[in-house]
């Protein structure tokens, strides 16, 4: 059945932020799936691999606020790339409650590999590149919006 002329129904699925949300967000996963299995990462892992290479050393607990994960889910992403040999975890000495991250020559070595993907996504996505950049600034817009309703505050 149609709405009449003039009324949207506010409960339409296809009308749902959520909704649009969640489909491009597997959409999306699942373009970066075939390029992140020939270096045997994940796409949480690839994320995590992508702070590193950007900020190492880091803490867990920056880690963790980068990714805006909880520890509880980064440490088995964690435990996955040191058994790879793509990381490693250690004590901090300055701070022995700390665990730092660092990469191995392993996992800086991946980063040339790694280098390829985004033009790949952007071409397997066949959207201009304008298109995506505006999307990724409303999608930040979006997050920061968001963040505050997560959080409990007003």
């Amino acid at each position: 059945m149609s709405d009449p002329v003039g009324t949207e129904d506010p409960l339409a699925l296809e009308q749902q932020v959520c909704f649009a949300l969640s489909v491009a967000a597997r959409g999306v996963v699942a373009v970066y799936r075939p390029l992140l299995e020939p270096m045997g990462l994940t796409h949480p892992q690839y994320l995590v691999m992508l702070a590193l290479w950007q900020h190492t050393p880091l803490s867990v607990r920056e880690l963790s606020g980068l990714l805006q994960l909880d520890p509880g889910t980064l440490s088995p992403l964690l435990k996955r790339l040191e058994a790879t040999g793509y990381l490693r975890r250690e004590r901090d000495p300055a701070d022995e409650r700390s665990l730092a991250v660092t990469l191995t020559p392993a996992g800086q070595a991946l980063r040339s590999r790694a280098e390829q993907i985004p033009p790949a996504v952007v071409q397997r996505l066949g959207m201009p590149i304008e298109d995506l950049r505006s999307l990724h600034a409303a999608l930040t817009r979006v997050i920061a919006a968001a963040r505050p309703v997560e959080t409990g505050s007003p």
